[in-house]
């Protein structure tokens, strides 16, 4: 007799069913991971995409909390990297260009003058080889080859992306990439969360808490000067319970909003630590994020212009939801005070980011 799907939820499980080809007819999978309090997380081979994160409320129920589709196809053009793995750099890169070793590397424009998220056709827009590596937690291992030269960037580079949902409602994230050439690397998870849910409104309301005194300075453009600036009297201190809609029009930019790396505050070893908190007071939701990387970029969806319809055939508006990416600093390559980005051949690079579910 076939489980019942509360019993197979209880039991923590990993299933997996076709979702779709790509416009050159390469078969999509869809991975659901669910955990034995019944929490479940679907991730899809195109892009390593988050597609649904079903979290419970303060009474228990469920309802999904990151923004995205319900088929395939709207991700092949949508242009918000809903919840997709991004690589080999995520966040900008000033004028699409970076030097290493002495040489300069010349990168396709896709944002203005700069770079953003790996280029044209990133991490993102790549199927993923999927492999389950346990049922009870449940875990799903990404692969993907990115081969020398592709978006101009050095040297292959063998990445995996690891997903484990854990029975204490953790989403963990585990990153490892080699090269066989000198090249940089920044990866980063690009979800966008509401914790009323997907659809359900603007996230002005969502009070946040950042473990961060200091920010990266940005230009129009949002490429950082360089400078590592402190918080401390600005609209960019979030190191207390505030909401998000509260210092908004003080932070500016053009569509309003954040759009910011966070330094994190660590010690002398950087190590995996809580980097920020958000809370939806009517749900109850709370989201803890911890990371071993040295920055944090948050985002509050201020591109999302009502355009784009999602789960639901609900309208995604501006400040619809929040993104907090995990990742060393933007521009970094172009930035020696900045933390190194680069890879060398014989050095593995590791980080783990976990998103962490649960009620106040």
């Amino acid at each position: 007799m076939p489980k019942s799907q509360a019993q197979t939820a209880k039991a923590g499980a990993v299933t997996a069913k076709p979702f779709g080809k790509t416009p050159a007819g390469k078969s999509i999978q869809l991975y659901t991971l669910t955990n034995r309090e019944g929490m479940h997380a679907a991730i899809a081979t195109y892009g390593g995409t988050v597609v649904n994160l079903f979290a419970p409320d303060r009474t228990g129920r469920l309802g999904d909390v990151v923004l995205g589709f319900n088929t395939v196809e709207p991700y092949f053009s949508h242009k918000a990297y809903f919840g997709a793995i991004i690589g080999r750099f995520a966040n900008r890169i000033a004028k699409c260009r970076f030097t290493l070793d002495g040489k300069t590397y010349q990168l396709a424009k896709n944002s203005g003058p700069n770079s953003l998220h790996g280029g044209l056709k990133g991490f993102d827009k790549q199927v993923w080889t999927a492999e389950v590596l346990s049922q009870s937690p449940p875990s799903v291992r990404f692969s993907h080859l990115s081969t020398d030269g592709e978006e101009n960037f050095p040297g292959n580079v063998k990445v995996t992306v690891t997903y484990t949902l854990t029975d204490s409602n953790e989403l963990r994230i585990q990153y490892a990439a080699q090269t066989d050439k000198p090249t940089i690397l920044n990866l980063t998870s690009h979800s966008y969360f509401n914790l009323a849910g997907a659809g359900n409104g603007s996230i002005l309301g969502h009070l946040i808490k950042m473990r961060a005194s200091h920010f990266t300075p940005v230009d129009k453009r949002l490429i950082p000067t360089g400078e590592i600036k402190a918080v401390a009297g600005t609209p960019m201190d979030l190191r207390k319970w505030t909401p998000i809609g509260a210092k908004l029009q003080a932070v500016g930019g053009s569509p309003v909003g954040y759009d910011h790396n966070y330094v994190l505050d660590h010690g002398p070893v950087i190590r995996l630590r809580l980097a920020a908190e958000v809370w939806e007071p009517k749900s109850g939701r709370l989201l803890k994020v911890y990371t071993d990387q040295p920055g944090i970029q948050l985002y509050t969806g201020n591109s999302l212009d009502g355009a784009i319809r999602g789960k639901g055939r609900k309208a995604y508006n501006r400040h619809d939801a929040f993104c907090l990416e995990t990742q060393h600093f933007p521009d970094s390559p172009n930035h020696p005070g900045f933390p190194s980005t680069v890879l060398r051949p014989g050095a593995i690079s590791r980080s783990t980011t976990v998103y962490k579910f649960g009620n106040r």
